[in-house]
């Protein structure tokens, strides 16, 4: 059975709204209830860039700095596991680049080498309204999803897709600049053929298992089955091939398509192409068909059946982040969610501007009432 690690203490400093804050957390369940624009979702975002990557909001650090600050921001989280406690600390000082290179991180106490070395101690999944478009919005917010599910599970994704990326742009830019060096462009080409591949196979892994984690939710419960599968020659080569001849194909084709490319001024081929298919299983329709409440069962759905997945893999139960969740689900899908969660045994951290939305949680979560840059235990209702 996955260990619970949960977040025990956060310590905020110059981040959005709050100019120092320092709160202590339960295992369980955790509800933000305040006003809109009081910080809730804030508190969330933080507790999100204790992962790689710019958290839930996709955000650019220098933004994150409050605005009256020095523009630096310093997040600091006391973790305790099976292991004992864990001290994480994240942040960037005052000048520095607002990029993904600006952002340090220390584990008890010392530097860590990337920001990928916090997956070693926890995960974080996530779930909000900025979400709720994803299966009608562009393919590039369902690659995004996608390759931050597979990171989950498997920690070294991030730095692939990072390679992938870093060589794809250099092949652009040989494109657009009219070059004709083959030797740049086969060096380009080998190492995109190299890490696609083993993005593609990663994703398609995820796929797999996360598909056999849904067919354990219940087939006439509230959280609708989803039949997903992966869009992109790469994936569905990785599929019924060996890695080695599909990387050579793609380099081929690489090679091939320069002057195609060369026109358009960009790769057109590839996995930062591929797309992730959704289907609502009940009902043999696509997710982007849907009604507005159906997809958002059917995300809820996909997330907690990633969330359990997550545990399974690594062992670890993972943090959920749920973002004005209640409001959007009836009263039967809210109780079925928090005896979900019980179920999961993970630490949830929710926001709602209505505590009375969460009252069925009386007794078995830690209510606190976020006001403007001050957080306070408060009455559950």
């Amino acid at each position: 059975m996955p260990q619970q690690s949960h977040i025990s203490k956060l310590t905020l400093t110059n981040f959005r709204n709050y100019a120092a804050l320092s709160i202590g957390f339960s295992p369980g369940a955790v509800v933000f209830s305040g006003d809109n624009g009081a910080g809730k979702t804030n508190l969330l975002e933080a507790i999100s860039l204790l992962t790689p990557g710019r958290g839930l909001r996709r955000a650019p650090y220098a933004d994150v700095a409050r605005e009256s600050g020095d523009g630096g921001f310093a997040l600091h989280a006391r973790l305790d596991g099976p292991e004992g406690q864990v001290e994480i600390g994240t942040g960037i000082t005052g000048g520095e680049a607002a990029g993904e290179g600006g952002r340090k991180v220390r584990i008890n106490g010392a530097p860590a080498r990337s920001a990928d070395a916090m997956l070693e101690w926890l995960r974080v999944v996530w779930l909000t309204p900025a979400m709720d478009g994803l299966f009608p919005g562009p393919a590039a917010d369902r690659r995004r999803f996608l390759d931050r599910m597979v990171l989950a599970i498997d920690p070294g994704h991030g730095q692939r897709a990072l390679d992938y990326e870093k060589a794809m742009r250099g092949r652009n830019r040989l494109l657009t600049e009219g070059s004709r060096d083959s030797a740049w462009f086969d060096a380009i080409e080998m190492q995109m053929a190299e890490t696609g591949v083993a993005i593609a196979a990663a994703r398609a892994e995820l796929v797999r298992l996360l598909a056999a984690m849904i067919d354990r939710l219940p087939s006439s419960g509230p959280f609708p089955q989803a039949d997903i599968s992966l869009f992109g020659d790469l994936e569905s080569d990785v599929a019924s091939s060996p890695a080695v001849d599909v990387e050579e194909r793609y380099r081929a084709a690489l090679a091939e398509g320069r002057e195609r490319d060369r026109a358009a001024g960009r790769t057109l081929d590839g996995p930062h192409r591929s797309d992730l298919l959704v289907r609502h299983r009940p009902k043999a329709m696509p997710a982007e068909l849907c009604s507005t409440g159906e997809q958002k069962a059917l995300l809820v759905g996909i997330v907690l059946s990633h969330a359990r997945l997550t545990g399974e893999m690594s062992g670890m139960t993972p943090i959920l982040l749920l973002d004005e969740i209640a409001a959007h689900l009836d009263a039967g899908r809210r109780a079925a969610l928090f005896s979900i969660l019980e179920e999961l045994n993970c630490q949830a951290f929710m926001t709602g501007t209505d505590a009375s939305l969460f009252s069925s949680l009386r007794g078995r979560a830690q209510f606190l009432t976020v006001d403007h840059g001050t957080v306070g235990p408060t009455e559950a209702p």
